[in-house]
C-alpha cells in the first residue's frame, strides 16, 4: 500500500500568497508565493512523509456545470497580476522538486483530483487531498482524508487530518450526504445559490430526518419549521439542480499516478534566479543529504 498527497494547486496557491506578505526579487518579481510552496510542501512531506505527490491544477474547465449555471463561479474576482505572475514557476518547481503536475483543458481539476483519489483508494492506497475546498467532504472514507490547512486564526494548529467522523463534526452530516447538503444551504465560493434562509443545521437536520435531497423534496408538505414548505416544493428542480453541480465527476479517466523524481540542478537554478536564497540553502541540504529529512 502507497500513501499518496493529493494537492489542491491553485487552493495552496493562493493560500500561500495571502499568508505571506510581500516578498519580491531584487528587480521586483513577486515572489511571496513561492516561498510559501516550497516550504509548505516541504513540510507536508516531513509530516506525512508520502510515497507520492501529484498537483492539480485547473485551466478552467467546468463546462458542464456552466451549463447548468451560467453563473457558476461567476462571482470570483481575477486572480491578481502579482500571483498569475507567479503561477509558471510554482509549475516549475513543482516539476523540479519531483512532484507530479496534474491538468487538463476543459475538466475542472476538482474533478480530476477526485477521480484520481478514489482511483488509488480502490487499489489499496491511502489518499490525503490537501484542500480546504468543502466539496471534497464527499469522498472522505476508509482510505481518503482530507489535509486541512492551519487556520488563519490560529496558524500553530498545524495542518490537521480530517476523517469521516471530522467530515460528521464539521458539517453535521456524513461524506455520502455532503453533495445533498451542499445543494440545500449553497456555496457562495461557487456562487451556488442554496435554499433562501436554509443554513447549515436546518439541512443536516432535515437530511437526518429524510435521508436525502430527494426525500427532504419528497416530504415538502410535512418538513419543519412549516414556513419552509411552499419554498422545497416551488424549488425541487434547482435543488436538483445544484446537487448534479456540487457532486464531484468520478467518472473521469484518472491520470497514471507516477512518482516523480528530484531534479535537484533545475530546482537549484530556479530558487537561485528567484533570489529565495533561505529556499536554495535548504533544498542543498535536503537533496545533497536527503537521508536527514
Amino acid at each position: 500500500m502507497a500513501k499518496w498527497l493529493l494537492v489542491d494547486g491553485f487552493n495552496l496557491a493562493y493560500r500561500c500568497f495571502f499568508a505571506i506578505p510581500e516578498l519580491n526579487r531584487g528587480d521586483g518579481f513577486p515572489t511571496n508565493a513561492l516561498h510559501g510552496w516550497v516550504k509548505s510542501l516541504w513540510r507536508l512531506s516531513d509530516q506525512e512523509k508520502p510515497d507520492g505527490v501529484l498537483v492539480f491544477f485547473d485551466l478552467g474547465g467546468a463546462q458542464d456545470k456552466l451549463a447548468l449555471l451560467p453563473e457558476y463561479k461567476a462571482q470570483r474576482e481575477e486572480m491578481p497580476e502579482s500571483l498569475a505572475r507567479q503561477v509558471p514557476v510554482i509549475k516549475a518547481l513543482t516539476r523540479a522538486m519531483g512532484l507530479g503536475g496534474v491538468e487538463q483543458e476543459g475538466v475542472e481539476s476538482d474533478d480530476l483530483l477526485a477521480s484520481e483519489a478514489e482511483a488509488l483508494s480502490r487499489r489499496g492506497d491511502e489518499v490525503l487531498i490537501v484542500s480546504s475546498d468543502k466539496d471534497f467532504a464527499q469522498i472522505v472514507g476508509d482510505r481518503i482524508r482530507i489535509m486541512l490547512p492551519p487556520p488563519s486564526a490560529n496558524p500553530k494548529l498545524g495542518w490537521r487530518l480530517m476523517d469521516a467522523a471530522g467530515v460528521v463534526e464539521k458539517f453535521g452530516v456524513p461524506p455520502s450526504k455532503i453533495a445533498d447538503f451542499l445543494a440545500l444551504v449553497g456555496d457562495a465560493s461557487d456562487n451556488i445559490p442554496g435554499l433562501a434562509g436554509v443554513g447549515p443545521k436546518t439541512a443536516a437536520k432535515w437530511l437526518a430526518e429524510f435521508g436525502s435531497l430527494e426525500g427532504v423534496i419528497a416530504a415538502a408538505d410535512r418538513i419543519a419549521p412549516e414556513r419552509f414548505r411552499a419554498a422545497v416544493a416551488s424549488s425541487a428542480d434547482m435543488l436538483r439542480r445544484n446537487r448534479r453541480i456540487t457532486t464531484l465527476n468520478l467518472s473521469l479517466p484518472p491520470p497514471a499516478a507516477e512518482r516523480g523524481s528530484v531534479q535537484p540542478a533545475e530546482l537549484y537554478a530556479i530558487l537561485e534566479s528567484m533570489e529565495m536564497r533561505s529556499a536554495l540553502a535548504e533544498a542543498r541540504q535536503r537533496y545533497g543529504q536527503p537521508e536527514l529529512f
